[in-house]
C-alpha cells in the first residue's frame, strides 16, 4: 500500500517535490525517521540536471520501502513500460554514503535501457514510471527491488544494500 501512495503521489504533476499528499498522512514513528533521512537528502540535491549531483550520505535507518521523489519536473510525456530511457545518474550505498557507479563518470554518455523490460533492477523498473523528459528523480531503493541478499559480484554493491540514485532523464 505504502508502494502504490508513494508511486501516486510522485506522478501529480502539483505536487512539490517533498511534502504534498505524502506529508498530509500521518506517519508512524518509523516512516517519521526513515521520512526525515530521505527529505534531508532530497533538500541536499541540487537542481541542475546539466552537472552530475552530489548525494550526501544518508543519515539513521533506510526506508524499507521504494521511494521516489521528483526533484525537478521534466516536461513531455511521462515514461512507462516499453518506452527507451536515456539516463543519467548517481548511486551510492545508503550504509556507507560511498558512490559505487554514475554514468557521469563515463565521460557522462547516458545509460539507456528499455523500460519495464527487466533490463535493469526492479527498483528502476517501477520507480523511473512517471518520469518526464528533463527531469531529475531521487529514488532509494531497498535491497529486494535492488541486488538482494547476493549484491553484486564485483563487490561493490554489498548483499542486502539499500540503494541510493539520483536520475536524470535525458
Amino acid at each position: 500500500l505504502l508502494l502504490s501512495v508513494g508511486i501516486a503521489a510522485c506522478g501529480e504533476d502539483d505536487e512539490p517535490a517533498s511534502g504534498g499528499a505524502e506529508s498530509a498522512a500521518t506517519p508512524t514513528p518509523t516512516e517519521t525517521a526513515s521520512e526525515s533521512g530521505v527529505e534531508a537528502v532530497v533538500q541536499a540535491i541540487g537542481e541542475d540536471t546539466k552537472a552530475k549531483p552530489e548525494i550526501p550520505a544518508p543519515q539513521g535507518d533506510p526506508p524499507p520501502e521504494l521511494v521516489i521523489r521528483d526533484i525537478v519536473k521534466g516536461k513531455g510525456p511521462k515514461a512507462k513500460a516499453g518506452d527507451e530511457m536515456s539516463m543519467q545518474y548517481v548511486g551510492v550505498s545508503w550504509s556507507t554514503g560511498q558512490q559505487f557507479d554514475a554514468s557521469w563518470d563515463r565521460g557522462a554518455q547516458p545509460f539507456t535501457f528499455q523500460l519495464g523490460a527487466g533490463m535493469v533492477i526492479p527498483g528502476w523498473d517501477q520507480g523511473i514510471v512517471g518520469l518526464r523528459k528533463g527531469g531529475r528523480r531521487l529514488l532509494i531503493i531497498p535491497p529486494e527491488m535492488g541486488y538482494g541478499a547476493q549484491g553484486t559480484p564485483d563487490g561493490a554493491i554489498a548483499p542486502n544494500e539499500t540503494l541510493v540514485f539520483v536520475v536524470d532523464r535525458v
